[in-house]
């Protein structure tokens, strides 16, 4: 009884153990693939979305995080007034813009989506 507890014990001591150096060099391997496929991305699309805030000015038609349409009619700093129906103007932070809508991008989208419909309809 007490020469098989003591031979489970000399098997485990002597199982190859992995050394410090391989066990870093995975992790950094872990770190770099996240960086490459989650971090990199994102913080791209971070400063994307910073530069287009700095660049909105009057005149742009914009949507907030809210998803209200309009078009903003004074830029101050931080605040924007935008106008979202006749004499209805809101106010609203720089930093909850979601997007900005240009007509240009509506026509090009018009006409992808009128491909992609006869790509449909030759199926």
């Amino acid at each position: 009884m007490f020469i098989n507890d003591a031979l489970a014990q000399t098997a485990a001591a002597a199982a190859p153990q992995a050394s410090v150096a391989s066990t870093l060099i995975q992790l950094a391997l872990i770190f770099l693939i996240f960086y490459f496929i989650l971090i990199r991305p994102q913080q791209k699309k971070i400063n994307q979305h910073q530069a287009m805030l700095e660049a909105i000015k009057t005149g742009d038609k914009v949507i907030t995080g809210g998803g209200v349409y309009g078009t903003v009619t004074k830029a101050d700093g931080i605040k924007l007034d935008v106008k979202i129906a006749e004499n209805l103007v809101i106010t609203v932070n720089r930093a909850t813009i979601r997007d900005v809508v240009n007509d240009e991008e509506k026509e090009t989208g018009s006409k992808q989506n009128k491909k992609k419909n006869k790509a449909v309809e030759k199926k």
